[in-house]
């Protein structure tokens, strides 16, 4: 800690210590009636002066609390900037109107301390909504000194370790974070209209399985067997859809031990949705509804700006398949191995010994992905890298899959779900047999082929990535802006 960092934190003490001296908890207690400020500035707007008029304070009387975000002396009054929840008011306070005793509490206040006010509403002379303070209310005091009132915290890692100074100080923080709650609960109810049963999956499992990642390891000790956090939330859900609950989602965390980048932190939410009787095409028309309508409760406007594209929310979203694209961006057949090596190899991705459809995959990625601005379902995946998915009928070369691109990031992946235990069974041999033995727990999930045996209806599944999700409609450039505590280093205390 610096000198002046040492010394504001003792000029906060000793005032701490002059409030308790006055017979007052500097750390408060229950402070009930205080309405929200967005309600009180309601109640103002009828009483507005224009600037110049004479002050009044002839509005009704009110109770509010919240943190001292400005604060100014002009001799026998003080100004104050007060901020809860749902917005900021003035607050007066003069020695006459609260008297000798509370005004040696005033002496003592600081930014960032926590106040509870009685008064009356009206304007002051400059036509700025007032609180005209009849009482003051200690609640707590702030021992930390808050960042430059102009600029909060500028420091972007700082911001996201420091999340509860970001709320309180960062331009637009708190609105966000809102927005996400919000586009959550909205995601929950579209599927709930929908007749979808919501549903919790587990989330230490004994071997990872449902995607392709490199799980985080664990031990049970009591049971003395190693454990995995979940990679997907797939496979116990498909498990309840050959239950008889034919509609099922989960909204939960999933854990994948790979990079951190601004569309990638290890620690994330997915939303996942199983419709029986359903297959790829009701996963697309379900997810231009849950997008649509969380973007109507974010207040999200029907073009995006984001990552400087122009991103229409209101047009039905684009189709294309997965070969037309390569055909369209790449110019090589996609029909053929050897123009997809051909094209692969001049860019530099490794083509020695690798399935056709993986070097297609990364092909695709490399030159297709980055040019899918507006909304687009590509479509029918190489059938190669879609284990969990059906084969198109007549084309079996071909999986009934999409991924929802936006501004050229994967938002969505869906699937027609493979329900041929046998199938599923050799798909899932030949996939483990190309997993490295040191990055994955992943085995044969034998209780999962045998609930398929039981019999799963044909059934769509949908996946979309929360966190992306409230990012395109927040516009925010980092996934990390959307995460309210994403992953750090440790922080040296020294």
């Amino acid at each position: 800690m610096s000198g002046t960092a040492a010394g504001l934190e003792k000029a906060r003490r000793d005032k701490l210590l002059k409030i308790a001296a006055l017979g007052i908890d500097p750390w408060g207690s229950r402070f009930d009636g205080a309405q929200p400020i967005a309600d009180v500035r309601h109640l103002g707007e009828p009483l507005r002066r224009a600037e110049g008029e004479p002050a009044a304070d002839d509005g009704p009387t009110v109770r509010v609390a919240g943190r001292i975000m400005l604060l100014r002396s002009a001799g026998s009054l003080v100004f104050i900037s007060l901020a809860d929840r749902a917005g900021r008011i003035q607050i007066m306070l003069g020695k006459k109107q609260v008297g000798p005793d509370a005004w040696k509490l005033v002496d003592c206040l600081d930014l960032g301390d926590l106040i509870g006010i009685d008064g009356r509403l009206g304007y002051s002379k400059t036509g700025e909504m007032t609180v005209f303070a009849t009482a003051i209310t200690f609640l707590t005091k702030s021992i930390e000194t808050p960042p430059d009132k102009f600029h909060g915290l500028v420091d972007a890692e700082l911001k996201q370790r420091m999340r509860y100074v970001d709320l309180i100080h960062g331009e637009g923080v708190r609105e966000r974070f809102i927005a996400r709650s919000r586009i959550v609960a909205s995601v929950r109810q579209t599927l709930f209209d929908r007749g979808y049963l919501e549903v919790e999956g587990p989330t230490l499992q004994d071997s990872a399985g449902g995607a392709a990642a490199r799980p985080f390891k664990t031990h049970h000790n009591a049971l003395d067997m190693p454990l995995v956090l979940r990679i997907a939330l797939e496979l116990h859900l498909k498990r309840l859809l050959v239950g008889g609950m034919e509609r099922v989602f989960e909204l939960g965390r999933v854990y994948r031990n790979e990079g951190v980048s601004p569309r990638h932190n290890p620690e994330f939410t997915m939303l996942e949705a199983y419709e029986a009787y359903g297959d790829y095409a009701t996963m697309m028309d379900l997810t231009e509804a849950i997008i649509r309508d969380a973007a109507k409760v974010a207040g999200t406007p029907s073009t995006v700006h984001w990552m400087g594209h122009a991103i229409d929310l209101a047009k039905p979203f684009r189709r294309a398949t997965y070969d037309d694209l390569l055909r369209e961006v790449v110019g090589c057949d996609p029909t053929d191995p050897a123009s997809i090596t051909t094209a692969a190899a001049a860019l530099g991705i490794d083509t020695a010994g690798r399935h056709p459809d993986v070097v297609k995959s990364d092909l695709f990625e490399a030159t297709c992905e980055g040019t899918l601005s507006a909304p687009t379902f590509v479509i029918d995946y190489p059938a190669a890298i879609c284990p969990l998915t059906k084969r198109k009928s007549g084309q079996p070369h071909l999986a009934e899959r999409f991924e929802l691109y936006v501004a050229g990031m994967e938002l969505a992946n869906a699937y027609t779900e493979l329900n041929d235990p046998d199938l599923q069974e050799e798909l899932f041999r030949t996939q483990l047999a190309g997993l490295a033995s040191d990055e994955s727990m992943a085995r044969m999930d034998t209780d999962f082929i045998r609930a398929l045996r039981h019999g799963m209806p044909p059934a769509g599944g949908l996946g979309i990535g929360i966190d992306r999700l409230v990012m395109l409609l927040t516009q925010s450039a980092s996934i990390r802006d959307v995460i309210l505590f994403p992953i750090h280093r440790p922080q040296s205390e020294g």
